[in-house]
């Protein structure tokens, strides 16, 4: 659970995610006034030592609400510090389709990400999306589904930590 602060968003977004099992689990997000709101669906695909990779489908509601498919790989760092207990970072390669944009028109497109656990409570992702197309850039002020900058991805994570459930 944590709070997600973006360049796609101007109001901070709220996730949150449980484990539908061992290797699934089923994200929430939620932002006011809704851009940024979404679903997304998480499956560990491969693991092995410090590494792991994963495949995620995403419904995100925004003036340019898109569909993303992301593979993403894993890595654990070697050390293990009380600063950081989970030196994570990772690599992604995204899917996004925008079935219909603010102008009415549609979006495929596809691009890289990075991203870094910084400590127990931060982390931040980083990365493009490229529409190969040629459309027009901006729809009455807004930047429209095939703009550059619709393509671009910058987030700082908060992490609040896991939920504490009462035992019986």
């Amino acid at each position: 659970m944590g709070f997600t602060f973006s360049v796609e968003n101007l109001i901070p977004v709220i996730w949150a995610r449980h484990g539908l099992g061992q290797y699934t689990d089923l994200g929430i997000r939620v932002g006011i006034p809704l851009s940024g709101t979404g679903i997304d669906l998480n499956r560990v695909l491969f693991k092995r030592d410090r590494k792991w990779d994963v495949f995620n489908v995403a419904y995100n509601l925004a003036p340019n609400s898109s569909f993303d498919f992301t593979y993403y790989k894993f890595k654990g760092a070697k050390q293990i510090t009380k600063k950081n207990p989970f030196g994570v970072a990772w690599t992604g390669y995204r899917c996004m389709l925008i079935p219909k944009g603010v102008s009415g028109g549609q979006s495929v497109r596809f691009g890289m990400l990075y991203g870094r656990r910084l400590s127990t409570k931060w982390g931040f992702e980083v990365g493009y999306f490229h529409d190969f197309s040629d459309g027009n850039p901006s729809y009455e002020g807004l930047p429209s589904e095939y703009s550059r900058s619709t393509g671009m991805s910058l987030q700082l994570f908060m992490y609040l930590g896991p939920t504490k459930k009462k035992k019986k």
